[in-house]
């Protein structure tokens, strides 16, 4: 009799589980591509990559006053003393460190614009994605992208109706 009675209740657990799957609505979304389909997307990278190019002019020219520097060391050290060939030596170093400085600074600075630009995008995908599911009485949105750790994506996509949400052909 004990053995019937855990044998119910293990089939009723299993039963209400099995309604609560059936009940829970799963799909998934390939957000970067979305995100990468967006006009405004396009445009951000475009000026990323200027705001990149302005940064790498200036570190040629760093890199070219300092080399410049060098060989002119080179050339005069035979001529100089040893103190101000010293004192050379130094500025060189000096220029090295503000060089190596201002590529990190750019780094930095690129890597912030880059939030401040698509943070509002992905803010528009996100409220997008949340809409569609809603609409559609998704309870959970699994994002497909590559190397979000989504391995099998055979469910419902509702990649296609975000983009038509967002207005992406």
């Amino acid at each position: 009799m004990k053995q019937l009675k855990t044998i119910i209740a293990i089939a009723a657990f299993i039963f209400s589980v099995g309604l609560q799957a059936q009940d829970s609505r799963v799909c998934h979304v390939a957000s970067q591509d979305i995100v990468e389909s967006m006009p405004e997307a396009k445009q951000a990278e475009k000026t990323l990559r200027n705001l990149e190019k302005t940064y790498l002019a200036r570190l040629d020219e760093m890199d070219k006053e300092l080399k410049t520097k060098y060989q002119n060391a080179q050339q005069a050290a035979p001529s100089r003393s040893k103190e101000e060939n010293e004192r050379v030596l130094q500025e060189l170093a000096e220029g090295q460190k503000k060089l190596e400085e201002y590529y990190s600074q750019s780094q930095q600075a690129i890597g912030q614009k880059r939030v401040d630009i698509l943070k509002p995008l992905l803010e528009k995908v996100r409220n997008a994605i949340q809409k569609v599911a809603r609409e559609k009485n998704f309870q959970y949105v699994l994002d497909s992208t590559t190397g979000t750790g989504l391995i099998l994506a055979d469910g419902y996509d509702i990649t296609a109706d975000v983009k038509k949400e967002l207005g992406i052909q």
